[in-house]
């Protein structure tokens, strides 16, 4: 037998052995294949949420009648002043907590708050994958669903299994008509989609109240701005019986995610997207249509977006306003800063800022804190999710390296 040593065998290449062969002992990021990066983006997003909250938790107590009483004899009561601010803090994000989970009503309206901003979410970061920055995804949103209710109130007697599949059909051509707008502008004439796209939503705005004012839209014997209603069988489905508002608008949001993943992450055009969005001129250079692959996008994310203006006149409103957008465009901004750009990231943030939108409404029923601090809670989410290295020097984590920072859009000279 030889003396030499067995030739140790070599260790697979991965998150794992790149610890153990910079000394250090793996976290569960990097045993389940997750890079460390992985972990910091899930620990500083959690603490980015929590902060949110806690900051929260002082504007309610700040602006509750009982607690600024009970903190105006807070010498001579100071467990009082506390018990008071406890307990208005708690009871609003119980009712929250309650109406977001406590029921399955809750759970529902949960599912029902988060399915749009799916649709809307994508539209966004998929733009952003290309280094564009859609901020018209209201205005594409308006425009999907005036596409999608011409067709729910141009043929009534047709069967549900032709009838609904065309409104859905003309929400997606509508909202994709309105991004290949902004798309063709920056393609041919260099126009800034963050312009183009501010006009539009303004454009499709005062868009959607004129055509109300119109025979063809307006419900018959209103003068107010509301449209006819959508028949029966142009109606997404109920899942869950009447009593429940989710439908079959969340099966169409997860399979929409699941295509532009399989788009971004599997396909050649999604890495001729992925190469325009890190490097335009290097892309030309590679033969990539740059201008091509701008119009692609945006006509893509205008129709995402017009699915979730489809959504909500099919699966929930079933008619228009003048508000019936609901500020889904500019929530959709929000999601896909949270979610990276990413889809699957972007469909759970779309389920943190759905049980959020659902619990605000029965906490103001309780508490008669207005549903506004929510939205407060949700910009707070956003600015320490954009500001990382804010939320590390307050819990000091270790700042991950430079080259791991992620741009999602170009800038003003994109």
């Amino acid at each position: 037998m030889s003396d030499e040593p067995a030739e140790t065998p070599p260790i697979a290449a991965g998150p794992a052995s790149a610890a153990i062969s910079r000394g250090k002992k793996a976290s569960l990021f990097e045993r389940l294949g997750a890079p460390r990066s992985a972990w910091r983006s899930v620990l500083v997003t959690a603490l980015a949420f929590l902060t949110a909250l806690i900051i929260g938790a002082v504007l309610i107590a700040s602006t509750d009648p009982r607690v600024l009483s009970h903190w105006s004899y807070v010498s001579s009561d100071v467990g009082g002043a506390l018990s008071a601010t406890w307990n208005a803090i708690y009871a609003a994000y119980s009712a929250l907590f309650s109406g977001a989970f406590g029921s399955t009503y809750a759970l529902s309206e949960t599912v029902v708050q988060a399915t749009p901003l799916i649709f809307t979410g994508l539209a966004v970061g998929l733009a952003f994958q290309a280094g564009m920055f859609n901020i018209g995804g209201e205005g594409q949103v308006i425009v999907g669903g005036l596409a999608s209710a011409a067709v729910a109130f141009s043929f009534p007697g047709l069967p549900a299994v032709i009838y609904l599949p065309l409104a859905v059909l003309a929400g997606f051509v509508g909202g994709a008509a309105w991004g290949l707008i902004p798309g063709f502008l920056k393609a041919k004439t260099g126009a800034h989609e963050v312009i183009t796209t501010i006009m539009l939503n303004f454009i499709a705005t005062y868009l959607l109240i004129y055509f109300l004012s119109g025979s063809f839209y307006r419900r018959p014997g209103r003068t107010d701005q509301i449209s006819k209603i959508v028949d029966s069988p142009a109606r997404l489905p109920h899942l869950a019986g009447a009593s429940l508002r989710v439908h079959a608008g969340i099966i169409l949001a997860l399979l929409a995610a699941a295509s532009v993943w399989w788009l971004l992450n599997r396909s050649t055009k999604g890495f001729e997207i992925r190469a325009v969005g890190s490097n335009p001129d290097a892309a030309r250079t590679a033969g990539i249509s740059v201008a091509g692959t701008w119009v692609f996008v945006m006509i893509l994310a205008g129709g995402l977006a017009g699915l979730g203006g489809a959504n909500q006149l099919l699966g929930v409103q079933y008619s228009l306003t003048p508000g019936f957008s609901g500020g889904l465009g500019f929530d959709a901004i929000a999601l896909a800063l949270l979610g990276r750009a990413k889809p699957a990231s972007i469909v759970a943030a779309a389920f943190l800022f759905g049980p959020l939108r659902a619990g605000a409404i029965q906490m103001q029923a309780v508490t008669s804190i207005p549903t506004e601090i929510v939205v407060v809670i949700q910009a707070l989410i956003i600015i320490f999710v954009a500001a990382p290295e804010l939320v590390r020097a307050m819990y000091r984590i270790r700042a991950r390296p430079a080259v791991e920072a992620q741009v999602l859009a170009k800038g003003w000279g994109g």
